[in-house]
């Protein structure tokens, strides 16, 4: 490779939230958040909302995996509040 124009690679933890699993594997991707592995190093973390764990082409099954964010859940499961009578 010549030098100086391919990002770096390094070793990352991507983490799947729907069927909590960890994998760590060589990325160019950055993050904020870090974990550290088993083998006591601190790597930085990834969340994905699906990978080869949980899509259901891999795993063979049918699953629901709830994509929406924090304010649209919190909203469907307590609504919204009444608006004030004038």
């Amino acid at each position: 490779m010549r030098p100086g124009i391919h990002p770096e690679s390094r070793l990352v933890v991507f983490r799947d939230r729907a069927a909590d699993t960890l994998v760590l594997t060589r990325s160019t991707a950055t993050a904020s958040k870090t974990i550290v592995w088993e083998d006591g190093t601190a790597y930085p973390l990834i969340d994905v909302e699906t990978s080869s764990a949980s899509h259901p082409f891999y795993t063979g099954t049918a699953r629901v995996v709830d994509t929406a964010g924090r304010i649209e859940r919190f909203q469907r499961r307590y609504g919204r509040p009444a608006a004030p009578r004038g």
